[in-house]
């Protein structure tokens, strides 16, 4: 008797909603990260180099893996074919692969970045050399999934299963060392690292202070750095959570088999495996919730939809402000000075100096500061061209 022939109607619908949401969700919004990351060259950076080769990570067990799955799991039958009985469990734990060593990768050069800020970063060739290490090393740990994979005709149905050299799954004593092999590969080593690089990034970001005042420049280095760490933390927190009743699942049937003949298991299993295929659908939704670029590029493909706006990018904002910061009024004799919505007042007292300078005065107090001589003269000379050329006119620079 198959899972779907005793799986009441409205429970069947629920889960039938839930699998076609990550399918669904995570192939449309992983796609979308690849299109905003290669079509927006400010994008293409080495971190969401990186993202790209985590979205199309996910976008292959969505795509390739979960409907079919979930198919199985519910008929207790493989009507895809042996061949693809083979490639639907290879892309399966090539994703797995990928996936966690991209985050590896990721926590790396954030690690590098942070900690050594002196030492040169990876370039674009550097990059996408490790994003083809990741698939090629994830190919050979995914391997026997090609090899060993097969289905089996009974009466009524056919199995998709592991014929291992020394015995089929569950009784072969290889696939047994292959699972934890992989397990700690792609799991608890991999998590454990993080965990202790994300600390010490961590650390050195919110928990060091630096010796005198920082440039506003630094300070938004800074916030930018904190808002990537957190993002990638929030990313592998996720990451782990989705995976971890996964990885206890196998742990306890392995020392438990008699678990996997209780009347409810399938239902459980069915929904730990949704928990681990619906982390393909979460960094997506992340991004655009962490990261304002993501989250115009985002509004940019779905401009078309009604309740869509199209926030205006803040770093041309801030390039248009930072080149029109200041703003001159007054006369001659009194001179008006904006500069980032301080105001300055200058007064000229008509006469000269011994050596034919000016002497300015700032509000009643008289000083002479070469700097802010040097500062007023620059911005008088910015002033005077911008009246010159007014924005949009043809001394307009370009940003």
């Amino acid at each position: 008797m198959d899972f779907f022939s005793i799986l009441p109607l409205w429970r069947l619908i629920v889960w039938n909603v839930l699998f076609a949401g990550i399918v669904i969700t995570a192939t449309v919004g992983n796609l979308i990260v690849v299109w905003i990351v290669l079509s927006h060259k400010r994008m293409r950076t080495v971190t969401n180099y990186f993202l790209v080769n985590l979205s199309i990570a996910d976008a292959m067990v969505s795509t390739l893996n979960v409907t079919f799955n979930y198919t199985y799991m519910l008929y207790l039958d493989w009507p895809f074919g042996t061949m693809y009985c083979k490639i639907s469990q290879f892309v399966a734990i090539l994703s797995i692969c990928a996936s966690v060593f991209t985050l590896m990768a990721i926590a790396i050069d954030r690690y590098v970045a942070i900690m050594n800020p002196l030492k040169p970063r990876m370039g674009k060739k550097a990059t996408l050399c490790v994003a083809a290490s990741i698939w090629i090393v994830g190919t050979i740990i995914s391997c026997p999934s090609l090899l060993f994979f097969t289905t089996y005709p009974m009466k009524d149905h056919i199995l998709c299963y592991a014929e291992w050299p020394d015995g089929p799954s569950n009784h072969s004593r290889q696939e047994y060392v292959y699972n934890i092999v992989f397990m700690l590969l792609t799991y608890f080593l991999p998590i454990g690292s993080m965990t202790y690089t994300y600390a010490r990034v961590g650390l050195e970001l919110w928990g060091s202070k630096s010796i005198g005042e920082c440039t506003q420049r630094q300070l938004d280095n800074i916030k930018s750095k904190r808002r990537v760490v957190k993002m990638m933390m929030i990313v592998v927190i996720i990451f782990a959570v989705c995976w971890l009743p996964f990885q206890i699942y196998f742990i306890l049937t392995s020392y438990y088999p008699e678990l996997t003949k209780k009347p409810y298991i399938q239902e459980v299993y069915l929904a730990i495996y949704w928990l681990a295929m619906s982390n393909s659908m979460y960094n997506p939704i992340i991004y655009c919730w962490m990261n304002s670029r993501f989250r115009r590029g985002f509004q940019q493909f779905f401009r078309c939809c009604p309740f869509v706006r199209v926030t205006p990018d803040s770093a041309s904002s801030h390039r248009r402000t930072g080149t029109s910061r200041y703003s001159c009024s007054g006369s001659p004799d009194h001179l008006r000075i904006v500069r980032n919505d301080t105001e300055r007042s200058f007064l000229y007292n008509g006469s000269q100096s011994p050596t034919g300078q000016r002497k300015w005065q700032t509000g009643p107090m008289r000083r002479v500061n070469t700097m802010l001589t040097s500062q007023l003269n620059q911005t008088t000379s910015l002033c005077c061209a911008s009246q010159d050329n007014p924005p949009g006119g043809p001394g307009r620079a370009k940003d």
